[in-house]
């Protein structure tokens, strides 16, 4: 194994920010007067120009955007700086009443539990449960928007409690059940706190290392080792990757975290464009038990909270294994000041079975190729649950994106035989049903911008002079032709997919090129439709949104989505209606798990996956992995079939 790691310099109008950036984009903003003691940089990212300033003309100004909040009084400001031509662009203050609030501060999440420890009520809700103070750690949840007008304006967060019992201990195990308060993080204070009387707290502990759990450890795996002699295939020049026709940029965002840009494919000696920027721009995770106390919970990962900003640092035979590269993101901290994110992104290539193989018994013939991709990831750790993100490339042409969750469920205290809403997981210990909801935003260019999407399900054919013996069947093609016709549910009982195309490049057959967009097909968002979960997430409610390229729509639930009562995002953009027929479109994708958790997912959670694929159809004149080449390991080879009894000699490949 082996590992090295990168650190991109500025190039490129969409090279990742960088240290030198941040740092100018703060004394820009100090020198305007808009940073105090009391200032926190909640999100800096880069402001990437529109596709218009990219394509041509002079290079565009390297721009970063800040969200800033004053901890002492309303005063937050969206604020577009100019490094190039050392400027403010724009500055929008904002009203919380209106706009919501700006997402959850790290030096928020201890403030809440800080605050409580001198609330009487807590307090003496702690008490009549026998706890110290000490000894409960508090949940900064993000509070939503509810039936609580005192709370319009106000920066909120509520809080669920659990028990400590030393410092190592996971207190997800022993949930304070019954209690929640609600804390103005603003003005340090109280708003409400509901206690519905001491429930039993679970005893079994959760801490999925300590010997009395995992009992001796196995001792029959032997290693692995991935080992790539020659170095990978890929070459990295800045954030510019290219692998096996492959090009693209790999960016991050403190928001979004991993982003892909301009990703095409060299096919006959030209790059072919199929995606401007893929990003998972939203995820939102909605709880179902109704309980007085938590059936506020749902928490919007991205826009709330920024997951790009909880990367993890990766490990090279941990969280990668083989020889990988490792590329460093910068984001700032809540003081403005550049922050390193070490070994934030893991890129490397894997082996992934066969590509394709067949036998002829009349060629004589016996051929395999093995199929690899290139995989480009990180992780991150939002409270308790830990998701990986994962883009694939194929040799193929396929693009492919995976979630992986893990952690530890979010728990409760299970109320017993028959609850229909949550799962004991564990003696006396519950979690209720949730869901994981990603919006993947794909900035469509399949060949260029001019861009149309079909919508194809299969259909049967009722028997008759055409169809005598009833086995036809057909696919039925629907375009989408404005926004008000692309807000689709997908049906795998009909095979449903999405066709985008370009009606202005043909392939060999005359057909236009096109890619697939094939979606799993899991639950949209469960919540009532009257719910304020839907009317603040209504990205979840269908799996496909198409929208017209406007560079000022970047997220799904809109810009700022952290106590905004709804409306925003996506059901704001598709209110214009507009024409999509060869147009600059951007596809939005809803994807996710619907979790009923086991008790294997205690105490800590097995991988669970969800994502979709992007799949060339017509994009190429033939299979475009034709000039793959026989695996050069000794141990395979090419054979030859024996047109007379079918069967091969025996030194020839294996598969999987």
């Amino acid at each position: 194994m082996a590992a090295d790691t990168i650190t991109p310099s500025v190039t490129h109008p969409l090279a990742q920010l960088g240290a030198a950036d941040i740092t100018a984009a703060r004394e820009l903003l100090d020198a305007a007067g808009l940073v105090t003691e009391s200032t926190r940089f909640v999100y800096v990212g880069l402001e990437e120009p529109p596709k218009s300033e990219l394509y041509g003309g002079p290079t565009p100004d390297r721009r970063v955007r800040v969200l800033l909040h004053d901890v002492e009084r309303p005063n937050a400001h969206d604020v577009v700086v100019s490094i190039t031509e050392r400027t403010i662009v724009s500055d929008g203050a904002l009203d919380a009443a209106t706009d919501g609030q700006l997402p959850v501060l790290d030096e928020e999440f201890a403030l809440v539990e800080e605050v409580l420890g001198t609330d009487e009520r807590w307090l003496a809700a702690l008490a009549a449960r026998g706890l110290d103070v000490a000894d409960v750690r508090v949940a900064p949840l993000s509070a939503g928007v509810f039936e609580y007008p005192e709370e319009e304006g106000r920066r909120i967060l509520r809080g669920l409690a659990f028990r400590q019992d030393h410092p190592e201990d996971h207190p997800w195990a022993h949930p304070i059940d019954g209690l929640v308060a609600y804390v103005d993080v603003m003005a340090r204070t109280v708003d409400q706190v509901i206690d519905l009387g001491p429930v039993p707290i679970p005893e079994e502990h959760g801490n999925f290392t300590d010997p009395e759990l995992t009992g001796p450890l196995r001792t029959t795996q032997r290693p692995i080792e991935i080992t790539q002699p020659e170095g990978p295939s890929f070459t990295l020049d800045g954030n510019l990757l290219t692998w096996e026709g492959w090009q693209l940029r790999v960016g991050f965002d403190a928001r979004e975290g991993l982003t892909l840009h301009q990703i095409g494919f060299v096919d006959g000696g030209r790059l072919r464009p199929i995606v401007h920027r893929a990003s998972i721009a939203e995820m939102v995770v909605p709880y179902a038990d109704p309980s007085p106390v938590r059936s506020w919970q749902n928490y919007f990962d991205t826009g709330e909270y920024l997951v790009g900003r909880y990367a993890n640092a990766l490990e090279l035979g941990c969280d990668c294994l083989g020889d990988i590269t490792y590329l460093d993101a910068v984001i700032a901290d809540e003081r403005g000041n550049p922050q390193v994110l070490r070994n934030a992104i893991c890129m490397h290539e894997e082996d992934f079975g066969v590509l394709w193989k067949h036998t002829d018994l009349w060629a004589g013939s016996s051929e395999t190729r093995r199929q690899r991709r290139m995989v480009i990831s990180f992780f991150t750790t939002i409270g308790n649950y830990d998701y990986g993100f994962y883009w694939y490339l194929y040799l193929d042409g396929t693009i492919g994106f995976e979630v992986k969750a893990t952690g530890i469920v979010f728990t409760s205290a299970h109320p017993g035989n028959g609850y229909p809403y949550a799962s004991e997981i564990a003696p006396g210990l519950g979690a209720p049903f949730h869901q994981h909801l990603f919006s993947a935003r794909l900035d469509m260019a399949v060949d260029g911008p001019t861009n149309t999407v079909e919508e194809l399900d299969f259909v049967r054919v009722p028997m008759g002079p055409d169809n005598p013996r009833g086995n036809a069947f057909a696919q039925r093609r629907t375009t989408l032709r404005r926004e008000s016709e692309a807000q689709r549910m997908a049906d795998q009982s009909v095979g449903r997919i999405w066709h985008i195309s370009n009606p202005e490049s043909r392939n060999r057959l005359g057909e236009p090129v096109a890619y697939a967009l094939l979606p799993e097909g899991q639950p949209a968002l469960l919540a009532d439709p009257d719910s304020s979960i839907s009317r603040r997430a209504t990205f979840a409610t269908k799996h496909l949104w198409v929208t017209a390229y406007d560079p000022a729509e970047r997220y799904a639930a809109g810009d700022f989505v952290n106590q905004h009562e709804g409306g925003a995002g996506l059901p704001k953009y598709v209110a214009a209606d507009r024409d999509l027929q060869g147009a600059d479109v951007v596809v939005w994708h809803t994807f996710g798990l619907t979790h009923v958790p086991r008790p294997e997912d205690w105490p800590i959670m097995p991988v669970d996956y969800t994502g979709f694929r992007l799949k060339p159809v017509g994009f190429f004149d033939r299979n475009p992995t034709l000039d793959v080449p026989p695996n050069a390991s000794t141990h395979c080879r090419s054979r030859a079939a024996s047109p007379a009894d079918g069967t091969a000699n025996q030194d020839g490949c294996c598969h999987e």
